[in-house]
């Protein structure tokens, strides 16, 4: 699952060898990264601060499904 998050500029600093280390994560403006949830829970437990902005939603699909097919 993917975890967007946004970092002030001082933990940022902190977090990026955490997120190098954890993470092939994609980095966006204004200090956002789009992370795996592991990394996200690795700051967590490292004493990061951030914003969870957004997080992958694990609820299903209704791409394949036909016009009136019960899903």
């Amino acid at each position: 699952m993917k975890v967007v998050i946004q970092l002030t500029k001082d933990e940022e600093a902190k977090a990026l060898p955490i997120l190098l280390r954890h993470s092939v994560g994609t980095i966006l403006q204004n200090r956002t990264y789009v992370v795996s949830a592991e990394a996200a829970s690795e700051l967590r437990r490292s004493g990061i601060q951030f914003t969870e902005i957004s997080r992958e939603s694990n609820a299903p699909s209704l791409e394949g499904a036909g016009s009136g097919e019960r899903v």
